[in-house]
């Protein structure tokens, strides 16, 4: 790595392919999670890919996430969804989950090819699924508006080094120079 670049995205070997596949892979591990849809898909994606990056130097798709109103996403997710849909690897699921919440459930409709992962890899993604497990929709986003989250303005590209980002919550003043340095940097 340049010192001084940051990473929106990485060049991972069959990348496109194992965000695919990990789509998959998690919504059959999901698939008896009553609170399993599409925002915690999305954070269960992030999670994986940033805490891999963290823990192995390197996310396990390298797709670009980046913020919305619900925590950080894959900006790709919606693309790749609706391809697997149309080639009857995925449906999505309209669910009354309670009085006042619709889900969009993605379930998968076949085996993910897991063989692209190592053993290391799917220990992470399962690290993540049983963290998330018991939480709502609500509750996975809320706790994904953290500093990383915060750092950055919607629809700001995330780069996986803010993974190394913890501690107190900004103050204004360093929100205020963070933006400055993203402008500057081109961030």
């Amino acid at each position: 790595m340049v010192r001084g670049m940051l990473h929106e995205t990485f060049d991972v070997p069959r990348g496109t392919q194992r965000f695919r596949e990990l789509i998959l892979y998690i919504c059959m591990e999901c698939q008896s999670d009553h609170w399993f849809g599409a925002v915690k898909l999305n954070k269960i994606l992030y999670h994986s890919d940033f805490r891999a990056f963290e823990r192995f130097g390197v996310p396990l798709t390298g797709v670009r996430y980046f913020r919305l109103p619900k925590g950080p996403a894959p900006k790709m997710l919606v693309p790749v969804r609706d391809e697997l849909v149309r080639e009857g690897a995925l449906r999505v699921e309209k669910r009354q989950v309670g009085p006042d919440h619709r889900q969009d459930r993605p379930i998968a409709l076949r085996e993910p090819v897991v063989d692209l992962f190592t053993a290391d890899e799917l220990y992470l993604v399962d690290e993540v699924i049983r963290e998330l497990w018991s939480q709502t929709a609500a509750e996975v986003s809320d706790a994904s508006h953290d500093i990383r989250w915060r750092a950055l303005r919607h629809k700001d590209h995330m780069p996986y080094e803010l993974v190394h980002l913890s501690g107190d919550p900004l103050s204004d003043a360093e929100q205020t120079r963070t933006q400055e340095l993203a402008r500057e940097l081109g961030w």
